[in-house]
């Protein structure tokens, strides 16, 4: 059974040559990997099951199993498992599910492929990512700090905060209710003010998003070539949320007219059904625009 003494320790031993360790490494992450409750009653020679497993992460038996399937190989060290005998995971197969839970919200199942070297078929190909070409100097880990910090900002349209959750060290988002306040006072100007204002907010974000391209450019003069595509996946994204907002935000005034006495009375009842409208419309169009965005990225 393992000690809070030598949890970390024990940890280490296990993950430290990891690819998705190597990501976590020297964040928040890293910290909240050793000091999972669990630890300090696992036996390491032992196996546990589903149940047990989604019990101590707070996570329902369903969910565990859809995070297990895409990364069979790499969970279980290239063993095939049986889809008829239950499944039972020992402390490094458990380590290897913790680290892909604590990254998912980040990378999705989509970048963990990637990160682990995973093909369309589940195979586990090779790590993209290794210690060795992570392992860069100060002045790198510095440009990626920034760039993250950029990306952040590019997300920060005005609508979200994103704030860091002091128990789990992960980002999470809230709706900005000052924001809100504001555009609810301006519902009683013209629409053609609100569109300028939105084509305003475009032009920053384009402006934001050639300086992040200069700076992916002199990543790419290095040998982060990794990293780099990520950023750029990440951008891209971006980008294109960008453009979805604004395309349905302008598609609502355009649809949504109201008098004015319309707009005094149901001001409030009128920005929430812009903000579903928006959401909505994103949710819709977001993954196939992403899709080709990213097919033609990475086909040039």
């Amino acid at each position: 059974m393992l000690k809070i003494s030598n949890a970390k320790e024990m940890v280490l031993e296990i993950v430290q040559h990891d690819p998705l360790f190597i990501v976590i490494q020297h964040t928040p992450l890293e910290e909240q990997l050793y000091s999972d409750v669990y630890l300090t009653h696992i036996h390491d020679k032992e196996h546990y099951s589903i149940s047990e497993v989604a019990n101590w992460f707070e996570i329902t038996d369903a969910m565990l199993r859809y995070y297990i399937k895409p990364f069979e190989q790499y969970i279980f060290d290239n063993t095939t498992i049986n889809p008829i005998t239950n499944i039972r995971l020992n402390l490094s197969a458990i380590l290897r599910l913790r680290m892909i839970l604590l990254l998912k919200d980040e990378y999705r199942v989509k970048g963990l492929k990637q990160l682990l070297g995973i093909d369309e078929d589940g195979q586990l190909l090779k790590h993209q990512i290794t210690a060795t070409t992570l392992a860069s100097t100060d002045e790198l880990a510095n440009k990626v700090d920034v760039l993250g910090n950029v990306l952040q900002q590019i997300m920060q349209t005005g609508l979200f905060d994103m704030q860091t959750s002091d128990k789990q060290g992960i980002f999470q988002i809230s709706i900005n209710q000052d924001f809100l306040a504001q555009n609810m006072q301006s519902l009683s100007t013209e629409s053609n003010h609100q569109i300028i204002e939105i084509q305003k907010e475009t032009a920053d974000l384009k402006d934001e998003n050639e300086n992040l391209q200069k700076q992916i450019l002199e990543l790419q003069e290095g040998s982060v070539k990794d990293i780099v595509k990520k950023i750029r996946e990440r951008h891209i994204e971006n980008e294109i949320v960008s453009t979805l907002r604004t395309e349905a935000l302008q598609q609502f005034s355009t649809h949504n007219k109201a008098g004015f006495f319309a707009k005094v009375f149901r001001s409030s009842q009128i920005d929430m059904e812009k903000e579903q409208f928006v959401v909505g419309y994103i949710s819709q169009h977001l993954e196939e625009r992403l899709e080709k965005a990213l097919s033609a990225y990475y086909e040039t």
